[in-house]
């Protein structure tokens, strides 16, 4: 049975503005976040900063789409102080449309210049490719390999065995349709995925559920991103990974500061980025068994995660995703599959 988590509510309150001690921490101690990362790691990040700064979280947590339709709606009245978590797709029309406040960190300066936001928004905080989670006590039964093309997945023996999240609420769905078309161009895309969709057991709202599918036996593959894919693997769940020979596409994860969120925030808000891409905030991927792949040059992979490096990835350009992202999902809501009936 599918584990629910309940997603922290967050209560607002009006407080005089925030101002900054000499010491360069925040004297308001709540922060307001917004995050698409899974409920089970965030204890790990939050708790800990709170250790280290006295500042409280508080959060609720969608899947990336939906995070950018909340900031969104949200545009003149925003809600929240932090965007935490994401392919940098999404923050790239986020940052367009005006939504969010200019911040670069200065941990920038440990990290590889081209994971950097040439727009001055978004801060990057980890890597992962996309890839194929498999069951391996299906495979082993059917006496079937695992995939290792985007070709093999149209094979008819995966009818009805397939689990994808839908692209236009899910960050990782649309991450996996902006690689297809940058590989195949948008016709052959459209054309693969209307394909694909004969194989496709159920589109789900998050990313992060296609892996649990597998681990609970309830398809034989969900595509998703490699740090989500290992993560059933390492609870013991049937599951191994495996990726298209062929070329994939990755995701760049983001945080940034939110355009007029709550002023007695922002320097909490700037204070949590910092932490996070700092060596001590990255090397928590190990303890919260994320398996992100950390983009701080000091710090430590976590074991067991697999290297975009040692993958053959595509050029990915997460600009071009970010710009058309709004016309390549209704492109695929018209050809393939219209976001409804979503779990």
């Amino acid at each position: 049975m599918r584990k629910v988590f309940l997603t922290a509510m967050v209560l607002f309150c009006m407080l005089p503005l925030i101002s900054v001690s000499a010491q360069g921490t925040a004297e308001y101690k709540t922060l307001t976040v917004y995050t698409a990362l899974p409920d089970s790691e965030l204890p790990t990040y939050f708790s800990q900063f709170e250790k280290d700064t006295g500042i409280k979280i508080q959060y609720v947590r969608l899947s990336a789409g939906e995070l950018l339709a909340r900031v969104r709606a949200e545009k003149s009245n925003p809600q929240a102080s932090v965007w935490f978590g994401g392919s940098y797709d999404n923050f790239v029309p986020a940052a367009k449309e005006g939504l969010l406040e200019a911040y670069q960190s200065p941990e920038l300066q440990n990290i590889p210049k081209v994971y950097w936001d040439a727009m001055g928004y978004a801060n990057p905080f980890y890597v992962g490719a996309i890839g194929f989670a498999c069951n391996t006590d299906w495979f082993k039964k059917k006496g079937l390999s695992y995939p290792t093309s985007w070709d093999d997945l149209l094979k008819p023996e995966f009818k009805g065995q397939i689990s994808l999240a839908h692209p236009s609420t899910s960050g990782t769905s649309y991450t996996i349709l902006a690689t297809l078309v940058q590989l195949r161009g948008e016709q052959a895309a459209m054309q693969y995925f209307a394909e694909l969709n004969k194989n496709v057991r159920q589109y789900t709202k998050s990313g992060t559920t296609p892996p649990m599918d597998v681990g609970l036996g309830e398809a034989a593959i969900g595509i998703t991103f490699s740090h989500d894919g290992l993560k059933p693997a390492f609870e013991g769940y049937p599951v191994a990974m495996s990726f298209p020979k062929d070329g994939t596409g990755y995701e760049i994860g983001c945080m940034a500061l939110i355009k007029n969120g709550p002023a007695k925030e922002v320097a909490g808000g700037k204070l949590f980025i910092d932490w996070m891409l700092s060596k001590r905030g990255q090397n928590l991927f190990e303890t919260s068994k994320s398996f992100r792949i950390p983009v701080n040059t000091e710090a430590t992979p976590p074991k067991g995660a697999i290297s975009v490096a040692s993958l053959k990835v595509i050029n990915y350009n997460a600009v071009w995703a970010g710009e058309n992202r709004n016309r390549l999902i209704d492109m695929f809501n018209k050809t393939v599959a219209a976001a409804s009936n979503l779990k």
